[in-house]
């Protein structure tokens, strides 16, 4: 049986193909650039293609019984909106008339905690909550929310699809590495003397896999399900880091207020210098809000479960440790 990933090349993805080759199944990505990392050495096929090309995405999907989607746009900026839309929206679209059109049994989705909406801030997060439509609410996480409404009108048209919606993933098998990635490693080396007010929910990447696996298996047509873990602040995770790691943790905690205040300096002199913000408007906003997030749903019907932030952080950097 062929399993088609879109997004292979990723953090998540990588992880993904990993644990489907372990299960033996016949693995088929889509990859839009040439991989260098995740997927080098691994006995997969590889098909060239972009979610934005339909043609490519019915080739990739040909004979394919299941289709992982985890392809997306991810940004904490402000800047690339239209790009964000594009791939977040039209993507899934494509993808769910590439899998109608190929016959395919179930897409799992991925996407994001990001889609849910934020308000209430201090309610609990669940799958009752509604999806995200909130002006203010940053371009991405709009993306995502249009998004899975684009997979929810395909099982409208009759496509199996299942859902899942992540929080922060953190993890190894980090190529790339990801922006929290990069966090971890800065607070090891001792490159980030002051960190910032404000945390996030934190999910193992090997977790989140386990998660969609069991979506495939066992969760129902149409729902979604959210892959949580727990929520620490960026103090938190600093101190963990430096247990693991037998080093100082970041002495100084920027206050939210002031850290916004900085921000939009922040974003305009990281795009200047052509490099990634580690702090930016949109990612202060992340870290105040989805704090309460339940797993309830995903434990009762798919069997989920999160490690503790403790043992991920250890793993991942031992990962990154052993690839240097």
């Amino acid at each position: 049986m062929t399993v088609a990933v879109t997004g292979a090349s990723g953090h998540l993805g990588g992880n993904l193909v990993r644990a489907l080759l372990a299960g033996g199944r016949r693995v088929r990505a889509l990859v839009h650039r040439e991989d260098a990392g995740a997927l080098k050495g691994l006995p997969i096929e590889q098909a060239a293609g972009d979610v934005l090309d339909p043609r490519s995405l019915r080739a990739a999907f040909d004979g394919a019984e299941v289709v992982y989607h985890l392809a997306a746009r991810i940004s904490i900026v402000s800047g690339d909106a239209e790009e964000v839309f594009r791939v977040n929206v039209e993507g899934p679209r494509n993808v769910v008339a590439a899998c109608l059109d190929a016959g395919v049994r179930r897409l799992v989705h991925f996407s994001s905690i990001h889609a849910v909406s934020h308000l209430p801030v201090d309610g609990p997060v669940d799958e009752l909550r509604a999806l995200t439509d909130h002006p203010d609410a940053p371009p991405y996480d709009r993306s995502k929310a249009a998004g899975q409404r684009e997979i929810l009108a395909g099982v409208a048209r009759g496509l199996d699809a299942v859902i899942v919606n992540p929080t922060g993933v953190l993890g190894p098998f980090d190529f790339q590495p990801s922006r929290m990635g990069r966090l971890l490693l800065n607070i090891r080396s001792g490159r980030l003397p002051v960190i910032v007010e404000g945390g996030f929910d934190w999910v193992d990447v090997r977790d989140v896999v386990a998660g969609a696996l069991a979506a495939e298996r066992r969760g129902r047509t149409g729902e979604h399900y959210l892959l949580a873990g727990h929520w620490q602040s960026i103090a938190q995770v600093g101190a963990l880091v430096a247990h693991v790691a037998s080093v100082p943790a970041p002495r100084f905690v920027c206050p939210m207020w002031a850290a916004r205040a900085v921000a939009p300096l922040a974003e305009l002199a990281s795009q200047m210098l052509g490099q990634d913000p580690l702090l930016s408007s949109i990612g202060l906003h992340a870290m105040r809000n989805h704090r309460y997030v339940t797993r309830e749903k995903a434990e009762r019907e798919l069997g989920y479960s999160a490690r503790p932030t403790l043992e991920t952080i250890a793993d991942t950097l031992r990962w990154f440790e052993e690839r240097t």
